[in-house]
């Protein structure tokens, strides 16, 4: 089975302005929020983990496909079991310690620790099916969704959409109620200022004025599902044509295997979530049904992905250092703790590496 096919499915399915003066949308004051009710678990979550943070209390925020998840340290609990059904695909944590979840069909959900806030199109979001969010310098959030990304400036969104090859400022207050084609995937503010738009179509450099195209060799780079700038200024990305390392001049490539994540630790190591072997087949034309049927056949003891360290001190070899660190069917979001231990999320929850040993938050391991 080439699990290229797999991982490209599972993100199909799962992922299903107006900027100037009078154009821009004002959000309505009368926006229903939800009263939070927690509940605690013994486990994580059992299902697939899609992104993993830290708060500045030492909490972790898991989301996933059952939910948005807080571990304190002791014990897990499910924060909107009771809010949302929603599948959860991003969470962050802003400046202000407010925390904000990403779902696929729902919208945002802004979260003070109290109460929910929920935004969806009616409110001026692009779109409802959100896989990424950024806080810029300035304090805006970011969400990348289907059809492009929106910025929340804390009042009104801010709509910017993917036009073919093309990304624009829209300013005609367009949203998107259904699923257009070219979610984005990942952004980031670099040293400079500048934004990166990893899509699934091009990956685009906005100055604040005008979209580019970012190409290598005169050709673009497509595809990229995760993009990340590292301590020293490089930029990295990562999609089904491998890992990509860009200094601002010169491209240097670590892999041609898939690469679905990206993540530096504080000792400027690299982490990826990657295929293990080297099948590059991509099948962006298959059905959901076909999807559907391959899940179906996954077994826990299949090997198809693996998340890797690339020695930090080494990236300027040829060849540097690289350690496989586990297996699994399929590896998503990575996140460094405080206390320095690698948490990743993977199709049957999330997982903890301390260095030495993988620990499962599972309900299985929760049973054992």
């Amino acid at each position: 089975m080439k699990y290229a096919h797999v991982y490209a499915l599972l993100l199909m399915l799962v992922f299903y302005t107006s900027c100037r003066g009078q154009n821009k949308t004002d959000l309505p004051k009368g926006t229903i929020k939800s009263e939070n009710k927690e509940v605690i678990t013994s486990h994580g979550p059992n299902r697939i983990t899609r992104n993993i943070i830290q708060d500045r209390k030492g909490n972790i925020w898991i989301a996933s496909w059952e939910g948005i998840f807080r571990y304190d340290g002791k014990s897990f609990t499910n924060i909107t079991s009771k809010v949302s059904s929603a599948r959860f695909f991003s969470v962050l944590e802003d400046r202000k310690g407010n925390l904000w979840f990403g779902s696929i069909g729902s919208g945002v959900y802004y979260y003070d620790g109290k109460s929910f806030q929920n935004f969806t199109t009616r409110d001026g979001l692009l779109n409802n099916d959100v896989g990424s969010i950024y806080e810029d310098k300035k304090g805006n959030i970011w969400f990348g969704v289907f059809g492009g990304a929106s910025r929340y400036d804390g009042k009104s969104f801010w709509n910017y959409i993917i036009n073919g090859d093309a990304m624009n400022e829209d300013r005609t207050g367009k949203t998107f109620p259904n699923r257009p084609p070219y979610e984005v995937n990942s952004i980031i503010e670099d040293k400079t200022g500048k934004f990166w738009f990893a899509t699934r179509g091009n990956t685009f450099v906005y100055d604040g004025k005008t979209f580019t195209v970012f190409t290598h060799e005169n050709k673009p780079f497509k595809n990229v599902r995760s993009i990340i700038e590292d301590k020293k200024g490089n930029i990295w990305l990562g999609g089904p044509d491998g890992l990509w390392c860009y200094d601002g001049s010169t491209f240097t490539n670590f892999t041609q295997k898939f690469v679905g994540y990206i993540y530096e630790d504080k000792k400027g190591n690299i982490w990826t979530s990657s295929e293990r072997d080297n099948s590059q087949a991509w099948a962006s034309s298959e059905s959901f049904n076909d999807l559907s049927r391959v899940l179906s056949g996954y077994s826990a003891n299949t090997a198809a992905w693996v998340l890797t360290r690339y020695d930090g001190k080494s990236l300027s070899n040829k060849k540097p250092t690289v350690t496989e660190i586990t297996n699994k069917p399929m590896i998503f979001g990575i996140l460094e703790g405080d206390k320095g231990s690698i948490w990743f999320g993977a199709v049957d929850g999330v997982y903890r590496y301390d260095g030495s040993t993988i620990t499962s938050f599972n309900d299985t391991e929760a049973k054992k």
